[in-house]
């Protein structure tokens, strides 16, 4: 799934994670976080692993992130989720 840096960024701040937190919950550097958010407004581009951790990392924290269309006509973004899979039986948080 493509992702801009600011929907990074703003990921984050909805999950109210700071870079580090982030970094630590995706087992990725925290450099990595610093310059995919640096992208802006333009698509990240980044190991298909990595984006997957970073995505896993904040559906653990009950954040989404959406593509074009899929929750308005608006273009890309991110929302809350009803339940984070943290807090979904049978998921085992690490």
């Amino acid at each position: 799934m493509p992702v801009t840096g600011n929907q990074i960024k703003a990921a984050r701040a909805l999950a109210g994670m700071d870079q580090k937190a982030l970094a630590d919950a995706a087992k990725i550097g925290i450099n990595t976080v610093r310059n995919f958010e640096g992208w802006g407004s333009a698509i990240v581009r980044g190991r298909l692993d990595t984006m997957q951790a970073i995505k896993s990392a904040f559906s653990a924290a009950g954040v989404e992130l959406l593509e074009d269309g899929q929750a308005s006509s608006e273009g890309r973004g991110v929302r809350l989720s009803r339940v984070p899979l943290s807090g979904r039986p049978g998921f085992a948080s690490s």
